[in-house]
Formats: structure tokens, sequence, C-alpha cells
């Protein structure tokens, strides 16, 4: 089988999110993509992170609502093994799962800090990537640290149905039509129009 990995906080997921999913799916020719909702995002703050059995149930709304055809399980896999960093989660699956050819999926706004992830070098040895552009981050993760790092690695776009069959290091950038949503951007309307305390 070949499996995309699309993990994140997804605080909320949104149509962007969507579509770097099907994206992937699609143009990488994958028999299924895992939505992997993190239990907690090491860079971010955990006062703007909203509970992960509300975040699960989001993303699988979001899931049914734009996303028709082969099943993208939502799984809180990361809860459940206890890990915090994404190296940990896929050291994990590939222990389970030798026989699977995994894809790590993330936005371009991913690629731009992944240096700051924890074993982002190993991450980048253990399975191939397939980065998804989005708004406002295309210059910005072509010439991030992992970009550059890896640049021998790149493999060109018309190449991506056959990514999940190379050795890592390998990775690819699909662009497609920009979706501006954003999770910070909902977050701050929601903050915007939340009630008073007294309910006026």
């Amino acid at each position: 089988m070949r499996v995309g990995l699309f993990g994140g906080s997804f605080n909320p997921a949104h149509s962007g999110h969507a579509l770097v999913a099907k994206t992937a799916r699609a143009r990488l020719g994958l028999d299924q993509v895992v939505w992997l909702v993190s239990p907690q995002n090491p860079l971010k703050p955990t006062d703007e992170t909203a509970d992960l059995a509300v975040r699960l149930a989001q993303t699988k709304a979001l899931v049914q609502g734009h996303i028709h055809g082969r099943a993208m399980p939502i799984s809180d896999f990361e809860r459940r093994i206890g890990a915090r960093y994404t190296i940990d989660t896929l050291r994990a699956l590939k222990a389970r799962f030798p026989g699977v050819k995994f894809v790590w999926i993330m936005g371009a706004d991913s690629l731009a800090a992944l240096h700051r992830w924890r074993g982002w070098l190993e991450i980048m040895a253990l399975v191939p990537v397939a980065v998804i552009a989005r708004p406002g981050a295309q210059i910005k993760s072509r010439l991030a640290p992992a970009a550059r790092r890896f640049g021998h690695a790149r493999l060109r776009h018309e190449a991506s149905p056959i990514l999940a069959d190379h050795s890592a290091p390998a990775w690819t950038y699909l662009n497609v039509p920009l979706d501006p949503a954003s999770s910070s951007a909902i977050r701050a309307k929601a903050r915007k129009v939340k009630p008073d305390s007294d309910g006026q």
C-alpha cells in the first residue's frame, strides 16, 4: 500500500487542508491519506489549541463534507502512542507497518519551518515527503534550510506519481490553485465574534 501521512494540529481543519490532502492523494497515486491529528504542536502555545476531541470531530466533519471517494481516516495515533514529535510517530509507524510505503504530506508553510522540528534530518531520511503549495509560503519554503539541504533529493513534479516508490531522502513540490483559508485567521475571527462574559 501507498499511504500518505498528513499530520498537524488542525486547529481547526479547513478547506486549505482538504485541498492539500486531495492534491496529495490524486497526484501521488496514494491508496489512502491518513490525517494524524496531533495532541499538541510543540512549536505552538497550548492555550490556543482546542481540545483534541473537538479537533478530531471538526476534522472528520471537514473530510466528510469536502472529500469524496476513497476513505481518508482521521487518527489520534499520536495520542495513543504518547508521541509528541513527528519523528517519533514516523519511527513507530514504520516499525509497525514495514510493508507500507509511507509519504509525509505537508503544506509549503511547514517546509519553511521544518528545520525547527526535532529530528528533521531523520524525518527527511525516513520517508519521502510531498510539499503542497500554500499562500504566502512559495518563496520562503523553496529557500528554507530543508529545501536547500535536500535540494539534491528533490524530484520534478512530473515524477510525483512514483514518489512513494523512492527511497528517502526524496521530496517533491506540487503547485495547486491556492486556498487562502488559515487556521490562525479562523481563530482570530472567532475571538472577535465571541460574546462578552455577560452574554452581550
